[in-house]
């Protein structure tokens, strides 16, 4: 591939996947079209600018997911798109569902491919969903159950058990699939579970607040959250498009642990660290999320190797106090 054809555009660049994403893309010698909402906040976007090879072939451009043909300049010329934004909040804090949520996750990635399927050198469209609009089907979870690609979570379910994410996630998904298909557009959809690692954009994300939050807290949450380096997650959506036999989803997806396992991590990791010992629910260590494992078959198959979870929760750790976002 000549380094004219290395031209793709990621979507809501400066957020913590597609900043790695991009950040890996340099290097791999692809030239990034970077979209943002306002290219001029350096705030947003200084981490990008100072990444290897930025000076030279990294572009950033101005889009709106509710803008129509907001996304067109930006995918013009590109031999793939990785779209990633989307809103990512905790469901306790959205007042308004379908306007913070929802809207923005559905309509903009239908203007993403509005604008893809206008143009002729499209290759490929890799769409980032997320485990949750995988799990939330209404079966029973269990030690026993594994997960796998050919789930879909049921936006009944995510909308009566108020899991707004879930449910933003779930009804963009389909509505990507569903676009392609009618379109001829050829996409891939990959599917992390929570992400961990170090952060390149100067802010906390929603996706290591739970870490952060343990660190000088009182109490521990009854949960088990399954795990996932960011490194990992953005190399996969690289090999989904350069392997052309990679089709359909993907589930990326480390290792589930119990917020009592991650503590351990901690703990032996950073004595120093003041960690909760007791848990916030009475009941004990008995989760109240139940526990499942995800089938990572497929994209073992495009040659991913996983980052071990140790590494990437030293690694998180580290960066956010490198960049002094922790609070102790």
């Amino acid at each position: 591939m000549s380094e004219a054809e290395k031209v793709v555009c990621v979507t809501g660049a400066s957020g913590f996947i597609a900043s790695w994403l991009v950040k890996l893309l340099l290097q791999h010698g692809y030239t990034v079209k970077a979209t943002v909402r306002d290219p001029d906040d350096r705030k947003k976007t200084e981490h990008l600018v100072a990444l290897d090879g930025a000076n030279e072939r990294l572009h950033l451009l101005k889009a709106e997911l509710l803008d129509d043909g907001s996304f067109d300049s930006a995918v013009e010329g590109c031999i793939g798109v990785f779209h990633t934004a989307s809103p990512c909040y905790f469901s306790s804090t959205v007042k308004d569902p379908q306007a913070e949520m929802v809207e923005p996750a559905v309509k903009g990635t239908l203007n993403v491919l509005r604008s893809c399927a206008k143009v002729p050198s499209l290759k490929r469209v890799i769409v980032t969903s997320s485990l949750a609009a995988v799990v939330m089907t209404g079966k029973p979870l269990a030690d026993h159950v594994v997960v796998d690609e050919t789930w879909f979570s049921d936006p009944v379910v995510c909308e009566k058990s108020k899991q707004w994410y879930a449910l933003s996630k779930t009804l963009a998904e389909k509505a990507a699939w569903e676009f392609s298909e009618e379109n001829g557009i050829d996409m891939v959809s990959i599917i992390p579970a929570m992400v961990s690692g170090p952060p390149l954009q100067p802010t906390v994300n929603t996706s290591l607040l739970p870490i952060v939050k343990l660190i000088g807290a009182e109490t521990f949450s009854n949960a088990t959250v399954t795990w996932v380096d960011v490194r990992d997650v953005a190399t996969a959506h690289i090999l989904a498009l350069e392997n052309p036999s990679a089709c359909g989803r993907y589930c990326v997806a480390r290792k589930l642990l119990h917020t009592c396992e991650v503590l351990k991590i901690l703990r032996d990791l950073y004595p120093d660290l003041s960690l909760p010992e007791r848990c916030s629910d009475e009941k004990g260590l008995v989760s109240a999320y139940p526990a499942f494992q995800v089938s990572v078959e497929r994209v073992k198959s495009l040659g991913i190797s996983f980052t071990p979870l140790e590494v990437s929760i030293k690694d998180t750790v580290d960066e956010l106090r490198e960049k002094k976002l922790l609070s102790v």
